[in-house]
């Protein structure tokens, strides 16, 4: 498994963080207000926080017309499923867990990436996929009974997940050879017309100027998670392999659990805190160089 450059490392735990506390924070948003709108607003206020990382950057705009049809497979793939399902599934399942459905998402990438991509994983990997996925087990245990009478909203998020981890991989093949700024630009972009257009069929008859909590959770989506975490996600993404990015980021649900608990009152179980310690063994089995990796630095020093 490769080690990350520092750049990689402290983007993830940027991104960690800004992902992570979101989850209460979109909660909060949607309350009282149409989820769809809400997604819309953000993503469009976050479109020129992009554009101005381009202009000072001196990042291109410009997107070559052969590619395109590509380029909105991956947005497809990457943001327009994953942030409309999402959406839906935050507003009606409970507080901060309604992320851990969505980050089943490296689950869903390692089957993925072994049928569709024959990747070969690594015991240490699949120690990762396990933790991972009893981990997500354990995070649910206390929220099967309110999901078993939410049953589409449950799928919703496991498609948005299941989409997500086929985009990662996507998206670590692709053959655009462009940044992964310029991408992340226009990927944005298209989304924030595709949730528009949702709103417009689902939501106009609920329309209205957002609250003070509303615009604050549309400001914290716009700068951080719109402006930053997508394009962040997005060059760790292309820069790794699936697993490790996929699996790099487990500790965002767990900031969603215990930041929805002291943000909106939901009580921690145990089986929280043994989440937490199967998290943390997922995050090391990509983060921790190999034995392997290790004896080739050493050599290579000596």
């Amino acid at each position: 498994m490769p080690s990350f450059t520092p750049r990689q490392f402290v983007l993830l735990v940027l991104l960690t963080l800004a992902w992570g506390f979101n989850w209460p924070v979109m909660k909060l948003g949607v309350a009282d207000y149409p989820p769809l709108a809400f997604r819309a607003i953000s993503i469009w206020l976050g479109v020129p926080v992009l554009a101005i990382a381009l202009v000072v950057m001196k990042v291109p705009f410009r997107v070559p017309r052969s590619a395109w049809p590509e380029l909105v497979w991956l947005g497809a793939t990457n943001m327009f499923v994953w942030h409309a399902c999402i959406i839906l599934a935050v507003k009606a399942l409970s507080g901060g867990r309604a992320a851990i459905l969505g980050y089943t998402m490296p689950v869903f990438s390692a089957v993925i990436g072994a049928l569709l991509f024959s990747a070969v994983l690594t015991r240490r990997a699949w120690t990762g996929v396990g933790a991972c996925a009893i981990g997500v087990g354990l995070l649910l245990w206390h929220e099967l009974t309110d999901f078993a009478g939410r049953p589409g909203y449950v799928a919703l998020a496991l498609v948005a997940a299941a989409t997500w981890a086929l985009g990662t991989q996507l998206l670590r093949h692709t053959r655009i050879g462009l940044p992964t700024l310029t991408l992340s630009f226009w990927m944005t972009a298209m989304t924030a017309v595709v949730m528009t257009v949702l709103s417009l069929l689902f939501e106009r008859d609920q329309w209205r100027s957002p609250g003070a909590v509303t615009w604050g959770s549309i400001a914290y989506n716009a700068v951080l998670i719109f402006g930053f975490a997508h394009a962040a996600w997005f060059y760790l993404a292309r820069g790794l392999p699936p697993v490790a990015s996929t699996l790099s980021v487990m500790f965002i649900p767990v900031l969603g659990v215990f930041s929805g608990a002291v943000w909106l009152g939901e009580v921690v179980h145990w089986q929280d805190w043994v989440a937490v310690a199967l998290m943390m063994v997922a995050i090391a089995s990509v983060l921790l160089p190999s034995r392997s990796s290790s004896s080739s630095s050493s050599s290579a020093k000596a």
